[in-house]
């Protein structure tokens, strides 16, 4: 069974912990968790969430105990995966990049059959990614995706490069595909002031929802109220996911 203390709901209490970093922009000071040496990060429930917000505060706290060092006991052992194999109900899709860095169920402190977990690198879209994440939402009802992008992704770190190299064609048909669909996020923040890289990954998030919007699944379900979106970056120096 289900360790009951994963069973409780979300109570008032916890807007306490403020914002946190699911609510901030990425790179302000506001958008970290503020949890003083030996606070206390309430673990979120198991059941159900009613919407894509309480997903998205779900993982909020989430993220936020895994920035303080204070991650749950997930239902990681025989019983939950014995549970989860006679069918599952993941509360949130996420696209993120297939960097070894950024592991989302841990960054998320969520345990098995919580998430529907989509990577490419770069967060790059093509058929089968775009169709694994309408599987999520369509088959597996999960009423919110985010797209998480991530600090000093190599992936459009290449692509810069690249571009800046006028290389057009690398070793790999793979690559130059990486390559030419990363480019449009590059283009775009051409001349602009701060980190080239970041604001890169920052327009690629953001790129990559407006096209997903498109999808004949996406797109209805979201104007419907159904599918809640969000647009996120996570620090790999911090640990922490602020939205976008």
């Amino acid at each position: 069974m289900i360790n009951p203390s994963r069973r409780q709901a979300l109570t008032a209490g916890l807007a306490a912990l403020g914002a946190g970093a699911l609510g901030g922009c990425a790179g302000t000071a506001g958008g970290a968790p503020e949890l003083s040496a030996g606070t206390q990060v309430p673990s979120t429930t198991q059941a159900l969430v009613a919407d894509g917000k309480q997903a998205l505060e779900r993982l909020r706290l989430g993220n936020a105990r895994f920035v303080a060092a204070q991650e749950q006991d997930l239902d990681e052992g025989i019983a939950r995966r014995v549970a989860v194999s006679k069918g599952q109900h993941p509360f949130a899709t996420i696209l993120g990049c297939v960097d070894s860095r950024v592991p989302i169920e841990l960054v998320f402190d969520q345990g098995l059959g919580d998430l529907v977990v989509v990577r490419s690198a770069g967060g790059a879209l093509d058929q089968s990614v775009t169709g694994s994440i309408e599987f999520g939402i369509a088959e597996l009802h999960t009423p919110l995706l985010m797209v998480l992008g991530h600090q000093r992704c190599g992936a459009l770190d290449a692509t810069i490069k690249a571009l800046d190299a006028n290389q057009r064609t690398s070793h790999t048909k793979g690559l130059d595909y990486l390559v030419h669909t990363l480019a449009p996020a590059v283009r775009q923040v051409a001349g602009k002031p701060g980190d080239r890289l970041t604001n890169a990954v920052h327009a690629n998030v953001a790129l990559t929802l407006t096209n997903l919007r498109q999808s004949p699944v996406i797109g209805p379900l979201e104007k419907s109220g159904k599918l809640h979106l969000a647009a996120a970056y996570y620090e790999l120096d911090t640990g922490r996911v602020v939205l976008l």
